[in-house]
């Protein structure tokens, strides 16, 4: 994708996510990766669904702003989950952070840290679409808004389920929110989307629906190339 078209896309998303309630106010932010190894991201304390292209903040490949309005302080998160997720099944070209109700919900009490056994995990394998679409989302422990360590965090776990042979697609900010990525905005988006629904399913479900047993998910690995 050109730099005018990923421009228009991160506008389109944008609006998109806060028109549904995906974000809020000033919450959130999208990343795209241009092909020369540069940067789009939003700009810090902009709203996603008034967005404007000509404002959105160009870096260049080492992390120097070039142009548009002052970048998100997560583009060092954004630029640690380009790097780490480059060598695995599941490359970033995009990355969309939110702090979507549900998801956010799941992380304000002690009982998600079981979900994942030793690993803390957001959600245990509920539905087909969540293994085939999202997969695992290690939980990261709180740390506030822009703070270094978070970003380190992320990028251990990416590296650590892809050594495991299920790489990641998503992570999850205690009571911040997901961080998704994917090959397209568009792609990205459906993840998060799945993302949410199934958190609100679990919560419907006051946490005590049953997970796919190890033979379905064997089964959805098999024939649509799961990563679980």
């Amino acid at each position: 994708m050109n730099e005018g078209l990923a421009r228009e896309e991160i506008c389109r998303i944008g609006r998109s996510l806060f028109e549904r309630g995906f974000v809020h106010a000033t919450a959130g932010n999208i990343s795209v990766r241009l092909d020369d190894g540069g940067y789009l991201i939003t700009p810090t304390d902009a709203c996603l669904g008034f967005l404007s292209p000509d404002r959105l903040a160009r870096l260049d490949a080492s992390g120097a702003q070039s142009s548009g309005d002052r970048a998100s302080k997560t583009i060092t998160l954004h630029r640690r989950i380009y790097d780490a997720s480059a060598g695995t099944a599941l490359p970033a070209r995009c990355v969309i952070h939110t702090h979507s109700t549900h998801c956010v919900a799941l992380t304000l009490d002690e009982d998600v840290d079981a979900v994942g056994g030793d690993c803390k995990e957001l959600l245990p394998a509920l539905t087909p679409y969540f293994v085939m679409k999202v997969g695992r989302v290690p939980l990261i422990d709180y740390m506030r808004p822009g703070h270094s360590g978070a970003a380190d965090r992320v990028e251990s776990a990416i590296r650590a389920y892809a050594t495991k042979g299920a790489p990641i697609r998503a992570v999850m900010l205690s009571r911040l929110g997901p961080n998704v990525w994917h090959d397209t905005l568009s792609a990205a988006m459906a993840t998060l989307e799945e993302l949410e629904e199934t958190s609100r399913l679990w919560i419907l479900s006051g946490r005590r629906a049953r997970a796919l047993s190890d033979p379905h998910i064997a089964d959805l690995r098999l024939a649509f190339g799961a990563h679980w």
